[in-house]
C-alpha cells in the first residue's frame, strides 16, 4: 500500500474535521482516494452515532440566527453530553449552521417520528389519490404514495433535509459526524422559527 502523504491526510481534514488519526486511517482503507475517505470517516461517524443512540444528552447550546434584513430568525437547542463539548467552537458553528438552516428551509419538525399519524396519513391519502388519478394501478399507487411521503419528510423533517452548505449531506448525517468526531451522543432537541408578521404555529 502506497505512503499517503502528510498533504493528502491535511486535505481530508480540513474537508472533514475529522482527527489526523482518523483522516490517515480513513486515506489508507481508500488507497488515498479523498471522496472515498470522507465516505469512509462519515460511515464511521454513523456507526459512533448509532452506538450512543441511548446516551443522554442534556448539555449543549441555545443557538439564534437572524437573517440579513431581520425579517426572518431562528432558535435551534442543540444537545451534547458533557459542557466541555458544548464550550467548544465547532459545537457552536454546528448550531449556528442548523439555526440558519432552519431559517431558511423552515422544516416543522424534528425527526419523522415527530410528525402525527394523522398527517402522515392525509399524505398518503393524497399522494394515493394523485397516483389514482394518474392512471396508475392500486399496488403501483401505493408505492408511488410511499415514494412521495419520503420526499414530504425531506420537506419538513430537519434531520431529514439536505444541509444548505453542503447538498450531499443531510442534517441527520451532519450530527452522527458531529457525534463520530467528539465521541458524544449530538442531537436537536427542539427548534422554533420566526417570520416577521406571520402568526406562529
Amino acid at each position: 500500500m502506497a505512503e499517503v502523504s502528510t498533504e493528502l491526510v491535511k486535505r481530508l481534514r480540513e474537508k472533514t474535521g475529522a482527527g489526523m488519526m482518523d483522516c490517515k486511517r480513513a486515506l489508507d482503507e481508500s488507497s488515498g482516494d479523498i471522496d472515498q475517505a470522507v465516505e469512509y470517516l462519515r460511515k464511521k461517524g454513523a456507526a459512533v452515532a448509532a452506538k450512543r443512540a441511548d446516551r443522554v444528552a442534556n448539555q449543549g447550546v441555545v443557538e439564534a440566527y437572524i437573517h440579513t434584513g431581520g425579517r426572518i430568525g431562528a432558535m435551534v437547542e442543540l444537545n451534547c453530553e458533557t459542557d466541555f463539548v458544548a464550550k467548544t467552537p465547532d459545537f457552536k458553528q454546528l448550531a449556528h449552521d442548523i439555526a440558519m438552516q432552519i431559517a431558511a428551509m423552515s422544516p416543522i419538525y424534528v425527526s419523522k417520528e415527530d410528525v402525527e399519524q394523522a398527517v402522515l396519513d392525509k399524505e398518503i391519502d393524497i399522494y394515493r389519490s394523485q397516483a389514482l388519478n394518474e392512471g396508475k394501478p392500486e399496488e403501483v399507487a401505493d408505492k408511488i404514495a410511499q415514494g412521495r411521503l419520503e420526499k414530504f419528510y425531506q420537506e419538513v423533517c430537519l434531520l431529514e433535509q439536505s444541509f444548505i452548505k453542503d447538498s450531499g449531506k443531510t442534517i441527520k448525517d451532519l450530527l452522527a459526524e458531529a457525534t463520530g468526531k467528539v465521541g458524544e451522543k449530538v442531537g436537536v432537541r427542539r427548534f422554533q422559527r420566526f417570520h416577521l408578521g406571520e402568526a406562529s404555529s
